[in-house]
């Protein structure tokens, strides 16, 4: 896909187009266009960086004058405060949230930035600052989607200083929404088992600050953000500004009403408990923030985002992998796992139509349970006397592909890792090593933990023909101490450890490009477009209740692609509820994301097989346009006793509905279903994947039919569910 960058001046060179600096009047003002949008900033006259606009596209005759600073609020709140900078050092009299503090050797901490040029590339600009005394140099980079205009952002600090500097706090960008007051801010907050809970809080003076303080990201927030303009409750109308930040640790974003309510949003890697040290002559990259804008509401921004994560973001893309039928053993045998056993389960799910075999926890070290074995990643020989090969060829025999769980950052105390490299771990000299899970943290940030993680899963891909890692991380940090280096530069833990950890899953993709990655952290506990540049798909949650699974999917929606939304259909009752429900319903509630099974086999009937076999095939037929279609939440789990999803196929061929009951009352029938984003005048042939529209629905109507009249879904009790596909004439 070519990606191309417009401004109101436009310089064509070999086929692309290329931002430049447009002087109006003297004016340095830079523009980008993309899709519906247009972004613009320019120098102010304090050469600072500054917010012009960021909205619906303009057109490209549109021209703007310098920028100037904003007017003092009295002596309380001057023109660097109420200015809507771009990236801003603490400095002066700067109360709002900056981009970089920095201490220098002497004491000082005071930083002011000042443009100093502006250099265009093919697919990027980049935009030159300095401190207005010492070498500290910060250079803005901005790219943007042709197609979604979703822009990505990040900042370069250099230190040519004589001597190193300490980053008290480095964001990656600021965005500036247009002056008001009635935005929302929508944002995801969760735990263990019930990630993703939308919230919903109004844009009011002061700051609301999201982050996680974990080491890596986490379910209690997410590093994504949506604001709207407070004009409709209509999921597809209205202003939204949405952002998204790429880093997978301690983060934060911090969104701020100013005193003149201007509204900014600030991201970046967490300030708590912050400082990198960065010696003279080196260079720190932030992560990058992605923001966009959409005036289609909620839903047709968490489309566009969809768009860009598929096209852009995750590995392949613009022609990422179709999620295969995966069935993983975990739930069947626990840390019981044999040859034979997983052979046995193996048959029992090609016979269904699966494509992709995977082995839990429990093949490797002495792993009798969570107790012990962590950190020895060689095969146990008690549970596979052969290795792991003969599996693996009868899996392969059976028609699928083979995958297997690892935890690399993780140790047991009880293992022989941890008792050859007890200084392995993140640790404080003499305090307590907290344990969770019965394990510790490997210091990811330390070089001979890095090179061991690397060789023994280079090792496992080279000696084994594995298709696919599902790659565990099972608890946050604790103690981030690294008393092996300076104490100056103890606190780069928490960047070093994610650049290693990145690292890794770089050099595996560039050793082995056929396997694929899944990251999971206990479910949905690291999920961010960080993570997403280097694995193919995420775990949405330990909690396998496919009903609860509607809130959780509903919340993951709005920020992440269902391509990379894996989710199984397990035994019920679950452990989570303890309620019963259909082997149909769990199969339609998985179906709206990425396909798997976790059951447990050896218990099924043959009828549990039976639908199975039906519902797999069905998915198989739908799978491309749930993975990459446009996502439709007609009706939201949230605050009703329905659930109605719809996605439209990119070329609009194929449309998939998925509608769910909770509880019936009073007699009333389910609510109409009126369709969203077909063509009105085309002709649609709907056919049942499960349940039954009501008697008289007909077989083929107009788009417009299925938009303005509807579909009524036969669905009356409790815990019932169906699934349509419309097919374009």
């Amino acid at each position: 896909m070519k990606r191309l960058w417009f401004v109101a001046g436009m310089t064509v060179l070999a086929g692309l187009v290329l931002p430049v600096l447009r002087a109006q009047d003297g004016a340095k003002v830079f523009r980008l266009d993309g899709g519906d949008v247009s972004y613009v900033f320019g120098v102010n006259d304090h050469k600072e960086l500054q917010a012009m606009y960021w909205g619906h596209r303009l057109p490209g005759s549109q021209q703007f004058a310098t920028p100037r600073r904003g007017q003092e609020v009295a002596s309380f709140d001057g023109p660097v405060t109420v200015t809507p900078h771009e990236y801003i050092g603490w400095g002066g009299v700067l109360y709002v949230e900056p981009d970089l503090k920095v201490t220098f050797p002497d004491g000082n901490r005071d930083l002011v930035l000042e443009y100093v040029s502006s250099e265009v590339r093919p697919n990027e600009i980049s935009i030159r600052m300095k401190d207005i005394e010492r070498a500290v140099f910060v250079t803005l980079r901005y790219r943007m989607d042709s197609d979604t205009g979703v822009l990505a952002r990040e900042a370069v600090i250099e230190n040519r200083t004589n001597g190193p500097i300490k980053l008290e706090e480095v964001q990656s960008a600021t965005w500036n929404l247009p002056r008001g007051d009635r935005y929302r801010l929508h944002y995801v907050t969760g735990r263990w088992g019930s990630e993703n809970s939308l919230q919903m809080r109004p844009v009011s003076g002061g700051k609301t600050v999201l982050e996680s303080r974990r080491g890596t990201t986490g379910a209690q927030n997410n590093p994504w953000f949506m604001i709207d303009d407070g004009s409709s409750d209509d999921q597809d109308a209205g202003e939204v500004w949405f952002g998204a930040l790429g880093w997978s640790g301690s983060w934060q974003i911090a969104v701020e009403q100013t005193v003149v309510k201007d509204v900014r949003i600030t991201g970046g890697p967490n300030t708590f408990d912050f400082g990198y040290q960065l010696k003279a002559g080196e260079s720190f990259e932030t992560p990058w923030f992605y923001g966009g804008y959409s005036h289609r509401g909620l839903g047709g921004a968490s489309r566009l985002l969809h768009r860009f994560e598929v096209d852009n973001i995750v590995p392949h893309a613009p022609h990422p992998k179709i999620r295969p039928v995966l069935y993983n053993s975990w739930e069947a045998t626990t840390f019981d796992v044999t040859a034979v056993g997983q052979m046995a389960l193996a048959e029992k799910a090609a016979k269904m139509g699966v494509e992709r075999f995977v082995i839990d926890d429990g093949w490797f070290g002495q792993r009798k349970n969570d107790h012990a074995g962590l950190g020895d990643w060689y095969v146990n020989k008690q549970k596979f006397p052969d290795g792991l090969k003969p599996l693996i060829e009868k899996v392969h025999s059976l028609g699928m592909d083979f995958g297997i769980w690892v935890e690399p950052e993780m140790v047991n105390p009880n293992s022989d890792l941890y008792r050859n490299h007890p200084d392995w771990v993140l640790n404080f000299t003499g305090r307590p090593r907290t344990e969770g899970r019965n394990q510790l943290v490997l210091n990811m940030a330390r070089k001979d933990v890095h090179d061991y993680t690397l060789e023994w899963l280079d090792k496992l891909l080279d000696d084994n023909k594995i298709a696919f890692l599902k790659w565990d991380y099972n608890r946050n940090w604790s103690e981030p101490g690294w008393p092996a280096v300076p104490i100056d530069e103890q606190k780069n833990v928490y960047v070093d450890f994610i650049r290693n950890y990145y690292d890794i899953l770089e050099q595996l993709r560039k050793r082995h490009p056929d396997v694929e990655i899944e990251s999971c952290s206990g479910g949905g506990g690291r999920v961010d477009l960080g993570v997403l540049r280097l694995t193919d798909e995420v775990w949405t949650s330990d909690n396998t209740d496919a009903f609860d699974r509607l809130y959780i999917q509903n919340g993951f929606t709005y920020a992440y692609t269902p391509a990379v939304m894996m989710a199984w259909v397990t035994d019920s009752p679950t452990w989570v509820n303890h309620r019963p429900l259909s082997l149909e319903y769990r199969f339609l509630s998985s179906m709206q994301g990425s396909l798997g099974i976790g059951a447990n086999l050896n218990q099924w009937k043959d009828e549990d097989f039976a639908t199975a076999s039906h519902m797999i095939a069905a998915y198989k037929d739908i799978r491309e346009t749930v993975q990459r279609g446009q996502l439709y939440r007609l009706i939201q789990p949230e605050s009703n006793e329905q659930s109605v999803t719809e996605s439209v196929a990119r070329d609009g061929k194929q449309t998939v509905l998925f509608t769910f009951l909770h509880s019936s009352r009073e007699n009333y029938p389910f609510p109409t279903v009126r369709l969203r984003g077909l063509d009105e005048n085309a002709l649609y042939a709907i056919k049942p994947i499960a349940g039954k529209a009501v008697e008289g629905t007909p077989a083929s109507a107009t788009g417009g039919y299925w938009m303005y009249h509807g579909i009524d879904v036969a669905l009356k009790g409790d815990f019932q569910a169906a699934a349509f596909v419309l097919t374009r004439q």
